[in-house]
């Protein structure tokens, strides 16, 4: 099945232009939901839009209102809110080119793929796509997504293109909220070098084949356990970290013999677990 772009729209640089489809470039399909269930009747609860004085109301007919005080709005239509759309509601208008070393990650948000739409725009594509790879530089421009304005990050990605939407400064804390509380004060040096020594012995090349999301797989073995009448197994909680000779335990993990924090599964004997057949299982 063809994937569905996000966005559709131009991309301009100067006086070039060409027609480009957003896609996500992530995917939570496979990811573990779940729905709502009554256990009394197991019956899937269904959400009802109501207003408080009249009852259930069709969502057709309602509008969208910005609260300016307690319980009182500024009511806005479909049409009035299309009336101010920017430029950048159908335009990617590439204004300023960076450095990728120069945005710091923390700004860094969501990644879509940006490609030609349609034939006749790949040549063009092909033209501001082959500039930004030759320069090493990171294209700067803006996009309307969900009725907001963000900043989008541009760089080559193979045939087409990466883009970032780009975190505000307003949607960033300042860190030293966060980390003023902390010491300043300086590890000891021993210390600091047995810990380099464990990292040296830990390095290697990221491979994200090698990381899964073990909770959900917890999650999806629990649903198969269920489905099967099995009782779920029980996960200790890690023991606490906390420790009096932090020296003794870090010449441990450089031996090899500190043993790493993971959860300990204790196996109890399976028994029915009275599943209900009425409602469906998670997707």
């Amino acid at each position: 099945m063809p994937y569905r772009p996000l966005w559709q729209g131009h991309l301009k640089l100067s006086l070039v232009t060409c027609q480009v489809a957003l896609y996500t470039a992530t995917d939570s399909g496979g990811d573990v939901h779940f729905h709502l269930i009554n256990p009394k009747t197991n019956n899937r609860i269904k959400m009802i839009t109501t207003d408080p004085d009249t009852g259930p109301i069709e969502r057709a007919g309602l509008v969208k209102g910005f609260e300016i005080e307690k319980d009182e709005y500024v009511l806005l239509s479909d049409e009035e809110i299309k009336s101010v759309r920017l430029p950048s509601t159908k335009t990617i208008d590439i204004e300023r080119f960076v450095a990728s070393s120069q945005i710091d990650r923390i700004y860094w948000d969501e990644p879509y793929y940006l490609a030609p739409d349609g034939k006749l725009a790949q040549e063009a594509f092909g033209v501001i796509r082959a500039a930004l790879e030759q320069t090493g530089q990171i294209a700067l421009g803006r996009i309307v997504m969900s009725t907001r304005e963000r900043l989008l990050a541009l760089e080559p990605r193979g045939r087409g293109i990466l883009a970032y939407t780009l975190r505000t400064q307003d949607e960033v804390r300042a860190a030293d909220e966060i980390f003023a509380p902390i010491s300043d004060a300086e590890p000891p040096a021993a210390m600091v070098a047995i810990a380099q020594k464990i990292i040296e012995q830990q390095e290697g090349p990221f491979d994200p084949e090698q990381f899964v999301d073990r909770f959900e797989q917890a999650l999806r073995a629990l649903i198969a356990d269920k489905r099967k009448g099995r009782k779920p197994v029980k996960v200790d909680a890690p023991e606490d970290t906390n420790v009096v000779d932090l020296m003794a335990v870090l010449r441990a993990s450089l031996a090899g013999r500190a043993p790493i924090a993971t959860p300990k599964v204790k196996a109890r004997a399976a028994k029915p677990a009275g599943l209900k057949t009425k409602a469906r299982h998670a997707r």
